[in-house]
């Protein structure tokens, strides 16, 4: 887990394997790691070279705490495929990270070779406007939640009904989920504030790379429709829907996505 200074910062990334590259770029909150579980071996086996990054906010990386903006993280990757050679390159990203890789995709499309866009949306809904809100103002004041109950929450917003209601399952996912960090720290806490981006249709017009736009039929907080939206600005861009699967599709279906992933890629 290499800490470079790239881009004013100093970066953490993980990097397995050898092929062409791709970076692998996760959502608010989480760390680099998480890829580990499922797509690093697959894209690995696959014959490819694969960049996981800890965004600005996650530690080890700064958390940069003063204000981070999609612009900001989409320099960071950058920044760092210079720092290790590479010219060309594929992005895979997944909520936040899918709007980071929208983001550099538009704006150097010389460097990329083909994106996918996990999880998506290019607009919130009144109900993620009043759900984002009332997690910032969780967090603003200090508040912590009875850690089982943040734990179901959080299932609830991440996961399938084929998840939640199989007994086995969703009791892996509560005894994980019980021991999130909260409130947010201030990296993450700066990654909240990151709000819908009003240049999005022109910024996706800008995107000459094939383009896969991956939506989780059961997913609340990216539903497929706003997905379907941003694959709809994007030209030539590939659509699909992958049942059974919330917010978290890639952790809930890892044979379906990495299986997209590597035929895409």
């Amino acid at each position: 887990m290499p800490v470079v200074p790239v881009n004013g910062i100093q970066l953490s990334y993980h990097d397995h394997g050898t092929g062409d590259p791709v970076f692998l770029l996760m959502g608010m909150g989480s760390s680099g790691r998480v890829w580990q579980i499922h797509q690093v071996p697959a894209l690995v086996a696959a014959g490819h070279r694969v960049i996981a990054v800890d965004n600005r906010g996650i530690a080890p990386t700064d958390l940069c705490a003063d204000g981070i903006t999609v612009a900001d993280l989409a320099a960071d990757v950058r920044a760092l495929a210079r720092h290790l050679g590479l010219d060309r390159f594929s992005l895979v990203g997944t909520s936040l990270g899918a709007r980071i890789a929208l983001h550099l995709a538009a704006e150097e499309p010389a460097l990329v070779r083909k994106v996918v866009l996990m999880a998506v949306r290019g607009r919130s809904e009144p109900l993620h406007e009043v759900f984002d809100e009332g997690e910032r103002q969780l967090t603003d004041q200090g508040l912590r939640l009875p850690p089982r109950y943040h734990a179901a929450t959080t299932a609830m917003w991440n996961l399938s009904p084929r998840t939640l209601f199989d007994p086995v399952k969703v009791q892996e996912w509560l005894d994980v989920l019980e021991f999130g960090d909260q409130p947010a720290g201030p990296g993450v806490r700066a990654q909240m504030d990151i709000g819908d981006d009003p240049g999005l249709p022109a910024r996706c017009a800008r995107i000459t790379a094939p383009t896969l736009v991956l939506a989780f039929a059961d997913d609340l907080i990216a539903p497929p429709h706003l997905g379907r939206e941003v694959a709809g600005m994007i030209p030539g861009a590939r659509f699909d829907e992958l049942p059974d699967a919330g917010h978290f599709g890639y952790l809930e279906r890892p044979e379906a996505v990495n299986k997209l992933l590597t035929e895409f890629l």
